[in-house]
């Protein structure tokens, strides 16, 4: 196994603590307290209402995320959603390559290799990376709205690395 230094920047303030990638506060959490908290509330809501939840909020976020980094940057289009991709991979969720992308049309197809959640849940045959899925509409759809074009997308996974048969998880975006 190699490693190296995170690959983009972090900066803590003195007086707060807060740390900050870019444009954005962020925090700092060992990965299996993240995925027990996420574990715990799927545990008492089931599965399909909280990927309802989390698909909202991620969505929002991801709309948030990709405003501020394309301001920050200076850039737009395919660029927001490679940046966006890049740092999701960088932050340690897993390994997000994107396999097909047309932000006009409103789709694309992103493969996950390495989840966060995979590496937690194990083989459990069934779809475990859904909090991912909303990301991808609210990224698309803040990237379209911005060069304005009026589609508007929906994101649904696939295939996850913790089913059976699969090493990798998919997840495809395609217009409402």
């Amino acid at each position: 196994m190699s490693v190296h230094a995170p690959e983009m920047p972090i900066e803590v303030d003195a007086d707060t603590g807060v740390w900050t990638t870019d444009a954005l506060p962020m925090l700092y959490v060992p990965r299996h307290f993240f995925v027990n908290n996420h574990m715990a509330i799927e545990e008492e809501l089931g599965p399909e209402r909280y990927a309802e939840i989390l698909y909202k909020a991620g969505y929002k976020s991801a709309w948030h995320w990709c405003e501020k980094e394309a301001e920050c940057h200076g850039i737009s289009g395919d660029a927001v959603f490679e940046h966006y991709m890049k740092r999701l991979s960088q932050r340690g969720w897993g390994l997000f390559t994107i396999e097909q992308l047309d932000i006009p049309a409103g789709t694309a197809r992103v493969r996950l290799d390495h989840s966060a959640f995979v590496y937690q849940y194990g083989k459990v045959d069934r779809m475990v990376d859904y909090m991912f899925t909303g990301w991808f509409a609210g990224a698309m759809d803040q990237i379209a709205q911005s060069l304005g074009y009026p589609v508007r997308t929906v994101a649904r996974q696939t295939q996850s690395g913790a089913q059976t048969g699969c090493d990798y998880g998919l997840f495809e975006v395609s217009p409402l």
